[in-house]
């Protein structure tokens, strides 16, 4: 394995007592004061030194490029003065120059780490001093009642590389068009900043990502250098050399694996080598709304019964109110579905070894399995799905991934199956009715399975026919998304999906969303698995099976045996075909 010695300042970040906002809320007040002290002494005090350096570090956080002239201009001084407080600064390098171009003539100014540092250390010594000298301090009750100790976990904002990524063209990146994606577009110019070249990013409906990522591994070079992929396609893409092994190519332990949930890092795994890195770990969850049942005198949807009753008590179709959407769409959206209750019955799809936890899927690549389709636990999770018809809006078998959580959001039905990272609609929207009255559970098991929150989400992987001139500075990139600090960013940019333990225990983003809480639950109660769809080379089409022979039952085309029978024949056939 090579040795990869160029390390990422944005990949270890400190994590001090500090974050993004609190850094904006300390240069804020600093200016605030001085402005004040300016008009206290009736003349401007130039402080030139702070003022530059609060334009570079406000510059980082907005995403922005400081360059020479703009920060002589924020020092407040005569040009020439100015000029000179900024090359002492730079001199003893509290400020960063980043070339602009190829000849070195033209460059961007940044922070450095230690000035980064400095400033979180100052935000978060603000509020004690504050209290100390403003007001009455009370220096021991942020130690004893857990201020001290929140404060120290607080991720600190992404770092700039300390040597900007070259790449011709820019970074070109293939991802999944959702919400936590989005919030990465969104942030694209401060990614920039951090990484020091363009970015251009693709987004596609996942059928259609799989397809391009396919085609792209069949052509001479990737078009891409970092491409987003579904958690079941990994044995795929692995098998037909989509993806580079990530230990062939970089220090893994740079990725600070063991910071991800377990679920999420295992199942980026294919035959004991990783093959991604998780950049969203989203379970499927049953949303539920806690004001309609506290009003219905209903207790939690534990169990796939208790579901099944309080849909039916919710149900109102003349009112146009419904007990609970999900997928039901023919093909991928209801083959997904389908998987994810069988894992809630407790049935894997494929005989996979019993293991604490539920079932065995790392030794796939290893291994011949046989479908599960046949087997009574089956036929039970079809039949659900079926009593769940009764209950749903008339348009549930057009409804998939965001339809369904459109309909929550909109307080149209009362339940939900939904993955955390569609949870925005509701969670981020004060205007919709289940803002702050969704409660979240793990799959409600039937046949008295054990609680299971099947794992979904995409990992970022490095093409396998990347331009080799451009792989180390895509393991780079692919090391800044994925770190702590980037991910947080993403997070309080409206993003639902984390894939880092550290970053679900942060405060501020504990103060967002419960989802956070819930989903680190899951994961250190063992409830959070991938073994519901495993990825196996032969997936998709198995998928696709489950998607299109029940979407005929749900049409009472055939019975629920019958639609299960064609299923298993089709299973059997594609893994004995791939």
């Amino acid at each position: 394995m090579p040795k990869d010695t160029h390390h990422s300042s944005a990949a270890a970040a400190p994590a001090g007592a500090f974050g993004h906002e609190r850094l904006r809320d300390t240069l804020g007040f600093v200016e605030a004061m001085l402005s004040e002290i300016d008009g206290v002494i009736g003349r401007s005090a130039p402080h030139p030194h702070f003022r530059i350096l609060a334009h570079v570090m406000a510059a980082h956080l907005d995403g922005r490029s400081a360059t020479p002239s703009s920060c002589v201009s924020a020092s407040n001084v005569p040009y020439a003065t100015g000029t000179r407080r900024l090359a002492e600064l730079i001199a003893d390098g509290t400020i960063e120059q980043r070339a602009r171009t190829r000849t070195g003539k033209s460059y961007t100014l940044h922070p450095s780490a230690r000035l980064i540092d400095l400033f979180g250390q100052v935000s978060a010594r603000l509020p004690r001093l504050a209290a100390e000298h403003l007001g009455q301090a009370d220096e021991t009750s942020d130690y004893y009642f857990g201020g001290s100790y929140r404060a120290s976990q607080v991720i600190g904002p992404v770092l700039p590389l300390p040597q900007p990524i070259t790449l011709g063209g820019g970074l070109r990146v293939l991802v999944h068009g959702d919400p936590t994606f989005l919030a990465m577009s969104n942030l694209k110019r401060q990614f920039e900043q951090v990484i020091g070249c363009p970015i251009h990013q693709r987004a596609f409906s996942i059928d259609r990502l799989r397809e391009e990522a396919l085609r792209d591994a069949q052509r001479r070079t990737s078009r891409y250098d970092i491409i987003a992929v579904d958690l079941p396609w990994i044995g795929e893409f692995a098998t037909k050399g989509v993806l580079s092994p990530l230990d062939s190519i970089m220090e893994v332990d740079r990725l600070d694996p063991s910071d991800f949930h377990t679920a999420g890092w295992q199942a980026a795994h294919w035959g004991g080598r990783p093959y991604g890195v998780p950049n969203q770990t989203t379970p499927e969850l049953l949303f539920w709304r806690t004001d309609l049942f506290a009003e219905a005198g209903l207790a939690q949807p534990d169990t796939a019964d208790a579901v099944l009753a309080a849909a039916a008590a919710l149900h109102r179709p003349q009112a146009g109110q419904y007990g609970i959407a999900w997928n039901a769409a023919r093909g991928t959206a209801l083959g997904h579905q389908f998987m994810m209750t069988c894992a809630g019955f407790g049935q894997p799809v494929l005989d996979l070894p019993k293991v604490a936890g539920g079932f065995g899927a790392m030794s796939l690549a290893d291994r011949h399995s046989r479908p599960m389709f046949d087997q009574p636990r089956a036929l039970e999770a079809a039949e659900y799905l079926m009593e769940l018809l009764r209950f749903s809006p008339p348009d549930i078998l057009s409804m998939s991934w965001y339809e369904r959580i459109r309909r929550y959001a909109a307080g149209t039905v009362g339940m939900a199956y939904g993955y955390t990272l569609l949870a925005p609609y509701f969670d981020c929207d004060p205007g919709s009715p289940a803002h702050g009255r969704t409660g979240f559970l793990p799959h409600p098991s039937g046949a008295g399975a054990p609680n299971v929150a099947p794992v979904g989400g995409y990992v970022l992987g490095i093409p396998a026919n990347i331009a080799p001139e451009r792989r180390e500075a895509a393991v780079e990139a692919l090391i800044v998304f994925t770190s702590a600090a980037a991910q947080k960013q993403v997070v309080m940019e409206g993003s639902r999906s984390q894939p880092r333990y550290s970053v679900g225990a942060d405060p501020e983003v504990r103060a967002l969303s419960p989802i956070f809480e819930v989903v680190d639950a899951l994961s250190w109660r063992d409830e959070l698995q991938f073994w519901p769809r495993p990825p196996v080379p032969a997936i998709t089409p198995i998928i696709q099976a489950c998607g299109e022979e029940l979407h005929d039952m749900l049409r009472r085309v055939v019975t629920p045996r019958e639609a299960l029978a064609r299923i298993q024949i089709r299973a059997e056939a594609a893994m004995n075909t791939i």
